[in-house]
């Protein structure tokens, strides 16, 4: 493997590779079949398809407003070439096809990078003549006014983030905005966590001029209700009678989202080998802001707050049936030291 991204990191700065070089990297795209078929790499095409990976990357590392790859773009060969580069290029092809701007969902649990994955394909998307937009699904969070009269009248939303504190409408109206490709700009919603003591709120929008390409990303995006039968028999932590009522009463509000999730035209999902790998994350995260004497929750707090999430909108229950009916175009897997894994199409 050093071998090959030595080649790729020479070709990066201007190396022509040899013709066995070449061969050489086209063997290892070809070596793993669910990631070739992924990125749409054969034999035949293989060549051509490595040579304009290898100009884009090129540009990308030549560029200063790419820091998130240009400051250590050594350690960085690896993703970049394997994920970044050939999923930036796929969307703008699709969107190029759609003759619309496109609007392609990350679906991912809290650590899995599904915001510096969409921050590093706006820059990339950049360089192929596209103009890319990051939108959250917790941008479209309800006022602090209105999540604090929503845990009034149901104390169990003691958090943001489960189906029923979106404002849905908003959401799909700023969306359906943007799929228009307007001459005048979309004001689109801003959230700060920060805000109100940790609550959260909004905070001024940002216009937005003709976005080609809509990265919206977020915890839920895309999740739609199952069965209520499989919840007969939960996994932890739905644990208790209360428990159970509370999960089916998000997964029937899920079914408000289906006319948001109606305007993706692209859906990746961003899976963790283990779902239970979010809360090690999250405690990790937490442990580090607490070592600069910065505030952080506990490793209980934390605990509590993951939990609730999983009580909501359970990954085990979720996430099978969605990749197992076409509810996905791209799964991309997550290893435990948040190296990427293996990339296919369901």
């Amino acid at each position: 493997m050093a071998e090959l991204w030595s080649i790729v990191r020479d070709w990066g700065r201007g190396l022509t590779p040899t013709a066995e070089q070449r061969q050489a990297l086209l063997a290892w795209e070809l070596a793993d079949t669910r990631r070739a078929r992924a990125w749409q790499i054969t034999a035949e095409n293989g060549l051509a398809r490595i040579a304009e990976r290898a100009d884009l990357l090129q540009r990308c590392l030549q560029t200063p407003q790419l820091p998130l790859m240009s400051s250590a773009w050594q350690e960085q060969i690896p993703l970049l070439w394997s994920l970044w580069l050939p999923l930036a290029r796929q969307i703008a092809i699709a969107q190029i096809r759609l003759k619309r701007p496109l609007i392609h969902g990350i679906l991912g649990a809290q650590g899995t990078g599904k915001t510096t994955l969409a921050q590093i394909l706006q820059r990339i998307l950049a360089q192929l003549g596209q103009t890319a937009v990051c939108l959250s699904i917790d941008d479209f969070y309800k006022t602090y006014a209105e999540r604090e009269q929503l845990r009034h009248c149901d104390p169990r939303l003691v958090w943001r983030g489960p189906p029923g504190t979106h404002d849905i409408g908003l959401a799909i109206q700023v969306l359906r905005q943007l799929r228009a490709a307007p001459t005048q700009p979309v004001m689109i919603p801003r959230f700060d966590k920060s805000l109100r003591a940790g609550a959260g709120d909004r905070v001024s929008d940002e216009p937005v001029v003709q976005a080609s390409i809509v990265l919206f990303e977020g915890w839920c995006v895309g999740l739609r209700p199952i069965g209520e039968g499989a919840f007969d028999q939960p996994p932890s932590p739905i644990e208790t009678a209360a428990d159970r009522q509370f999960a089916l009463e998000m997964n029937r509000r899920l079914a408000d989202y289906l006319p948001l999730w109606s305007l993706l035209d692209q859906l990746t999902l961003l899976l963790p080998e283990d779902y239970r790998l979010s809360l090690w994350w999250r405690q990790l995260a937490e442990a580090a802001m607490r070592s600069e004497g910065r505030d952080g929750m506990s490793d209980a707090d934390v605990r509590d707050f993951v939990h609730f999430f999983w009580r909501a909108l359970h990954p085990q229950l979720f996430i099978p049936p969605l990749v197992q009916n076409g509810g996905v175009n791209l799964v991309i897997e997550v290893s435990s030291d948040r190296g990427l894994g293996a990339v296919y199409r369901p």
